[in-house]
């Protein structure tokens, strides 16, 4: 095991006196234990054209560099008469199985690019370009390894791909660095959760199908998910009362909101409803320093289930507010038509279970009606003379090569 980055607080505290004792403090443990990088590498972005998925819409292929030496491909979506006024960034982080191909991340990048903003979408590790046989839908990341570090180590990494991400934003001539936002889906919700609890630099933060951080033998202590969920929130049992704390960091950094379906049975949502929010909420105003008006949102969709509410209205109406996108007000946003994505992938010729299941992800009422099924061959970030050169910095199986040789205490 290698030797602590730094040394602990002289007035380490306990339990919900941690954060007002030394937040910056807290979050050095957090990275410790979850093994973030405590500094980013550079981000050696690379760019390989474009297209556009729409007319007013031009999708650029990206890819930045990330922990372990590897690189992360991505699509980023920009209004097609794009101005020199810096605007609002936006960054997606996807759920299970789900990656840049996947129709909720590029609805959210045409439709929030429509907006104003320049938004970035891209492949969590083991998905589509960052899978050796460029799949999608695979959930190699769940795969169990041994020892827990390797957990730990995974879901570093994962939030390194998100401050990774914002870093390349941080870097664009058109994005003003005081209006970031992160937006996360179930996996998603619970990296985005981290993400925004460490980065000073995000603004804004949106956790839909997740959220409820709960206690010890919870829906996040006992996930099936070990690798991205489990071992990782039963690792910060250190902090004492774990979701109050991530969100009290959340608030030290900026605006969030919490926005679920009120019958959600994947991440226990039916078991957390208002009551559990209203505590939570209760618990993070009580850690001293915290202030009333930058304390977590929340808020359900009547009968909802299972699905990526960042596309839904009330939630675009709070990013307005958080984020003041260029080409919409709130009169614009009222007034704009929905789609029921099922209906929507119906008439797209679009057979995927998920989307033909009326009570989760095909019951959403996403804003926008002119989004179209984008071609997943479009969403190829990475040529292919850059994928056969150099694939191992892409794909799953180098990260664990390089994460276990760290576990064994040699450097990746």
């Amino acid at each position: 095991m290698p030797s602590p980055r730094f040394s602990l607080p002289i007035c380490l505290c306990l339990a919900t006196l941690l954060v007002s004792c030394d937040d910056r403090g807290v979050r050095e443990q957090i990275d410790e234990r979850l093994h973030i990088q405590e500094k980013l590498p550079a981000v050696e972005a690379e760019a390989y054209g474009s297209f556009s998925p729409v007319p007013d819409i031009v999708a650029e292929r990206v890819s930045y560099a990330t922990a372990y030496d590897l690189r992360v491909p991505a699509i980023v979506y920009r209004r097609g008469d794009r101005k020199r006024n810096r605007g609002p960034a936006i960054v997606i982080v996807n759920g299970h199985g789900g990656d840049k191909s996947t129709w909720y991340a590029y609805w959210a990048g045409i439709l929030y690019a429509r907006a104003g903003a320049v938004v970035l979408t891209y492949d969590p590790i083991g998905e589509f370009e960052r899978n050796h046989l460029r799949q999608s839908n695979t959930s190699q990341h769940d795969q169990l390894l041994q020892p827990e570090e390797m957990g730990r180590r995974l879901s570093g990494l994962m939030v390194d791909d998100v401050r990774g991400a914002v870093s390349y934003l941080l870097r664009r001539k058109d994005v003003d660095h005081r209006r970031i936002a992160v937006l996360g889906y179930s996996m998603g919700s619970f990296v985005a959760a981290l993400a925004c609890s460490v980065d000073l630099r995000i603004h804004a933060c949106v956790l839909t199908g997740g959220g409820d951080l709960d206690g010890p033998g919870g829906y996040w202590d006992s996930s099936s998910k070990k690798m991205c969920h489990a071992i990782p929130y039963r690792s910060l049992q250190f902090l004492g009362d774990r979701g109050a704390i991530l969100y009290a960091l959340n608030a030290q950094r900026g605006r969030t909101l919490v926005w679920n379906g009120s019958d959600d049975e994947v991440v226990d949502i039916s078991h957390h409803g208002q009551t559990f929010f209203a505590d939570l909420r209760q618990r993070t105003l009580a850690l001293p320093g915290v202030r009333k008006k930058s304390v977590f949102e929340y808020g359900f969709v009547p009968g909802g289930g299972h699905g990526p509410y960042f596309l839904t209205k009330p939630v675009a109406l709070w990013l307005e507010k958080a984020l003041n996108f260029p080409n919409w007000t709130e009169t614009d946003i009222e007034g704009m038509p929905e789609t029921r994505i099922s209906e929507w992938a119906a008439a797209q010729g679009l057979s995927v279970k998920s989307l033909s299941d009326a009570k989760n992800e095909g019951g959403i009422l996403a804003l926008g009606n002119s989004v179209p099924a984008v071609n997943r061959d479009l969403l190829h970030a990475l040529p292919d003379s850059v994928w056969d050169s150099e694939r191992r910095r892409y794909q799953y199986e180098t990260w664990v090569e390089r994460a276990e040789a760290a576990v064994r205490g040699h450097a990746p």
